[in-house]
């Protein structure tokens, strides 16, 4: 049975998980979610508690969260040491920089979107401050950290988490120019083909971004 995956083509999870797809070359049919088509919205439902996309179905098994989709994906679909090294001390590494990515620059950044969804006319401007504070702060360790990590064409867990996190946070705080190795490698990882293939599919949704789609990627 072909792998097939549950998501929209503006969801930055979604966007993480088939980064690691299209970087792998597995065959795989995306299934959006959306008013049109219910039957993937129940799927989706019933796969966690939850009930949120991305969800991978890979014959009888339904995975949910982007992290468990590609490891998934590492542990019965693909060679070893591309998405996650063998080795468990690599692994710790890699691993780690994925909930950096997930909880530091985009949770932050999805704070802010959350106070403009909360109330688009009066967003609580404290709280914002204080997320694009913190999201500046992880940049300034990203900077730091890049100097030891090279841009690469392989897409590993670092590249599925790092694509779309950087993508929709230099939305709402751009990337200095003070941080340069931050901005050439977000620059790096949107011309990677499988992250150019996501980005063009979500082009057509960018008017549902809360704050306002920037005129740029």
């Amino acid at each position: 049975m072909m792998l097939a995956l549950y998501g929209h083509p503006f969801s930055s999870y979604t966007w993480k998980a088939q980064i690691a797809l299209l970087g792998s070359g597995l065959e795989h049919e995306f299934r959006i979610v959306d008013g049109d088509h219910p039957d993937h919205g129940k799927i989706v439902a019933m796969a966690g508690p939850a009930g949120k996309f991305p969800v991978l179905q890979d014959g009888q098994n339904l995975i949910f969260e982007a992290t468990s989709i590609i490891e998934h994906l590492q542990l019965h679909h693909v060679e070893p040491d591309v998405l996650l090294p063998s080795d468990a001390e690599a692994a710790i590494g890699v691993r780690m920089l994925d909930r950096v990515f997930d909880n530091y620059v985009m949770g932050n950044m999805q704070e802010v979107v959350n106070e403009h969804i909360r109330d688009a006319e009066n967003p609580d401007m404290t709280r914002i401050g204080e997320a694009r504070e913190r999201l500046e702060r992880s940049y300034a360790w990203l900077e730091g950290w890049l100097q030891y990590y090279p841009a690469q064409g392989q897409v590993t867990l670092i590249e599925c988490a790092a694509a779309p996190s950087l993508f929709y946070a230099d939305w709402v705080l751009p990337i200095a120019d003070s941080f340069s190795r931050l901005k050439a490698w977000r620059a790096h990882l949107l011309a990677l083909p499988p992250v150019s293939t996501c980005v063009e599919a979500a082009r057509p949704y960018r008017a549902f971004f809360p704050l306002g789609a920037p005129d740029r990627d």
